[in-house]
């Protein structure tokens, strides 16, 4: 009887997110204001607003906003396994991810009080602040690993990505108010997007402090007096000896192709989309409703990989993208993209948090976040082959839908090297292992 009780609590207690995991949850719901306002609505045209009105023609300033974008992402690409490295290290993590964040943040800011006149300047002060944003989205993803065991882990990162988009749309609404009504008729368009900025970093930083203050690290490697040189140290032993973490190395492969197919799909959608005539503001509406379908759906893979494994609940998220890239050949009509916009929406979040929490599952926790640093830079440089695909099959067949459905090779190319890996079993402890037998 008592036994059974016990069983009972256990279920119970392993089905309630807790405190410390809500506070972690509630940082992908802070930044996905940053995400979404800064770095994809309102910066990218005020930019071109701001170099067009110093003599800067179109083509230079997309070129420059492309330099800064890649600068950025390189930086932070390079530095990220060493970054991860130092955060392994006791009490290391949540100080980094705070400087981090902190940077984005107070950048976010300064984004607002750029003179008119220096747009280099600004460019400059959006490389810092997407520094902070990379940076901390690193610290916050190893995070998972201390936050929730193995058995937790789907439900806990599947919520993160679910309250992040639902974040995301919450706040691009309060900037859509502030455009609609002009400010509440006391604002011109570039007193618009700097208000956009400050309303940002506000939610960023208020939405942080949760994680701030009840989020711990729990996992960590010994402690060196020369940290900075033995987390340089420690990178270079994990990659000379990379034959150890053998399933580790092939889920990064598989991970590279696949999520380059998520990547580009996202980010090309809108250029298809104007392709086939359909209107600015019909993107936009399309982009919010995908980002609303991202949530109960986000949390739907998370229960399905408990209910089945892990394992099967990222197969069936490529299986729906490889279903996307055949369904793009078909792309016509304003209703045909919302279709292909709605089966992203059931499975971007999921496929991606279920990757996350894989990847929790089968490193070693005390060395968590130099392990999310490779998974970073995987992240980081898959968003080159992608684009470059659909580029030349759209140049070759004169269809961007074509090139849109060329990205089933990726796909493809991730699905069978992800199913080769060996099966996720549970230990008696609970925690996850792989099993070396087919």
């Amino acid at each position: 009887m008592i036994s059974l009780k016990r069983s009972i609590n256990s279920k119970i207690n392993k089905s309630k997110i807790n405190k410390e995991q809500w506070s972690w949850i509630m940082y992908d719901w802070a930044n996905s204001a940053y995400g979404i306002i800064v770095t994809t609505a309102v910066l990218p045209v005020y930019f071109k607003s701001v170099a067009a009105n110093n003599g800067v023609s179109a083509a230079s300033s997309t070129a420059f906003w492309g330099y800064a974008n890649s600068f950025s992402t390189l930086l932070v690409s390079l530095l990220a396994p060493f970054l991860g490295a130092l955060a392994d290290y006791p009490n290391f993590k949540k100080r980094l991810l705070s400087l981090f964040c902190w940077l984005g943040i107070v950048m976010t800011v300064g984004l607002a009080f750029v003179p008119a006149a220096q747009w280099q300047l600004l460019l400059l002060v959006y490389i810092f602040s997407a520094i902070g944003y990379s940076v901390s989205n690193l610290f916050y993803d190893s995070f998972l690993t201390d936050v929730a065991n193995d058995s937790q882990m789907n439900k806990i990162s599947t919520h993160g990505y679910a309250f992040g988009y639902l974040g995301g749309v919450l706040a691009f609404i309060l900037f859509l108010v502030l455009q609609l009504t002009s400010g509440f008729g006391q604002l011109d368009g570039t007193g618009i997007a700097r208000w956009s900025f400050i309303i940002a970093a506000a939610w960023w930083l208020f939405f942080y402090l949760p994680l701030q203050k009840n989020v711990t690290q729990k996992y960590s490697v010994e402690p060196t007096k020369a940290p900075f040189k033995g987390s340089f140290k420690r990178v270079f032993q994990t990659i000379k000896h990379i034959k150890q973490y053998k399933q580790v190395a092939w889920f990064l492969v598989a991970y590279f192709f696949y999520i380059d197919g998520v990547d580009t799909i996202f980010t090309m959608a809108t250029a298809i989309g104007l392709d086939i005539g359909i209107k600015t503001t019909e993107l936009m509406i399309v982009m919010l409703v995908v980002q609303l379908i991202a949530v109960p759906f986000s949390i739907l893979f998370g229960w399905l990989a408990d209910k089945t494994s892990t394992r099967k609940g990222i197969l069936l998220g490529i299986i729906v993208y490889l279903l996307i890239c055949v369904y793009a050949l078909r792309l016509q009509t304003s209703f045909d993209f919302w279709v292909l916009a709605i089966l992203v929406g059931t499975s971007q979040g999921g496929l991606q948090a279920l990757s996350r929490s894989y990847f929790g599952q089968i490193i070693p926790k005390e060395s968590g976040s130099e392990f999310y640093g490779f998974l970073n830079i995987l992240g980081k440089f898959s968003a080159v082959m992608g684009p470059f695909i659909v580029a030349i099959v759209t140049q070759m067949t004169g269809k961007s839908t074509i090139g849109a459905a060329s990205l089933s090779v990726l796909f493809l190319v991730g699905l069978v090297i992800f199913a080769i890996l060996p099966k996720l079993s549970k230990t008696e402890s609970g925690a996850s292992r792989l099993d070396s037998d087919r």
